[in-house]
């Protein structure tokens, strides 16, 4: 598990601006990508007005620095909200939104499917009332709206992130269990985006719904910032107990990804240059290799996390290290970390078969 950046996290870094917001951090040339054919689904983007800003226009200049990005996913962020009309209607906005760049895209003949699949937001706390928000949410994706993420992450001894703060024990709530239950007999996925300190609580709902398909963020947030910040190795060993109890459950798969995420405690962005997909790989790979191991790649998925990724260095580098990590796997299981297991857990559907049905 040791590495340049476990050593970086672990001292005081030099005063430099994050990379989204110093453009000379960025002007080592960009890795020429490793396998290029290789289809990809990125699981896991945003667009936003945070992280200096990611549009259609930065989505398609990222896809095309050498990788093959077939499709990509939206997931929620609280952006582009209605401002006005019923409060639990507000969040259709950002699906509204969305569907609005992914059809210009369309038209523009993009090689890549943008925002193929949208991940939106509903208070699931309204249980069965939720299902008015998710048709809403429905009708809105025009064919792309796949299901709904509800952050429960929370840590006392910081503060991370752009969602607003949950309650403490959010996914044990029966009214918030009521409203998975309605996601899934509309046949919509749930993602789950916790700190691994509470992954038990992702492993209750998954016994308690069975029939609901859940996705786990960001290999299940690995704390290396507040009270951990000086217990990596020890966050990790309970991470690890809490993954492999969590693979038992056979209606979870997990996104491989999200590692510059802050409470990770990379801090990648502290160093002069960016780093090399080498490096990222060395540092991602204890717990990448961990995550298939225990689910199997036909549940497990890579994930961009762009733009938030953008601090652990530019989307081909990114995409460079998680082929680093996966070059020892068969050809199937890379077929599995790379798109399958996206396209088949988001029902993700081709171009062609969007046209057909008049959306875009």
């Amino acid at each position: 598990m040791n590495s340049s950046l476990d050593t970086l996290a672990n001292s005081e870094p030099p005063v430099l601006l994050p990379p989204h917001l110093s453009p000379t951090w960025y002007s080592t040339p960009s890795e020429p990508a490793l396998d290029p054919e290789r289809r990809i689904i990125d699981a896991h983007f945003h667009f936003s007005d945070h992280w200096a800003g990611y549009g259609l226009e930065d989505q398609l200049q990222d896809a095309a620095t050498g990788h093959r990005v077939d499709a990509t996913i939206f997931m929620q962020v609280g952006w582009k909200y209605r401002t006005s009309g019923p409060e639990h209607l507000r969040p259709v906005g950002e699906t509204e939104a969305v569907v609005a760049l992914a059809e210009e895209a369309l038209s523009r003949a993009a090689a890549t499917e943008v925002a193929a699949g949208i991940v939106g937001y509903a208070d699931l706390c309204l249980g069965d009332a939720v299902e008015e928000v998710l048709a809403a949410h429905v009708e809105a994706g025009k064919g792309r709206f796949r299901g709904i993420r509800a952050s429960a992450a929370r840590n006392e001894s910081f503060r991370f992130g752009v969602l607003p703060l949950p309650p403490m024990g959010l996914y044990s709530f029966p009214e918030f269990r009521a409203g998975i239950r309605r996601l899934t007999a509309m046949n919509l996925v749930f993602d789950a985006w916790v700190y691994h300190p509470q992954l038990q609580e992702v492993i209750d709902l998954a016994r308690a719904v069975p029939d609901a398909t859940i996705v786990l963020d960001h290999v299940g947030g690995i704390l290396g910032v507040g009270s951990y910040a000086q217990r990596r190795h020890e966050a990790f060993d309970e991470w690890r107990k809490s993954i492999k109890l969590l693979a038992a459950c056979p209606n979870v798969s997990v996104k491989i990804g999200g590692y510059g995420i802050a409470m990770f405690g990379h801090k990648s962005e502290s160093l002069a240059s960016p780093p090399s997909s080498a490096v990222l790989a060395d540092t991602w790979r204890p717990s990448a290799e961990e995550v298939i191991n225990a689910f199997g790649s036909s549940r497990c998925m890579f994930e961009s996390n762009f733009p938030v990724d953008r601090s652990s260095g530019s989307y081909a580098t990114v995409w460079n290290a998680f082929k680093r990590i996966s070059a020892a796997a068969s050809e199937d299981e890379k077929n599995d970390l790379f798109s399958a297991t996206a396209a088949r857990v988001y029902q993700i559907k081709r171009k062609n078969e969007l046209l057909r049905k008049g959306y875009g």
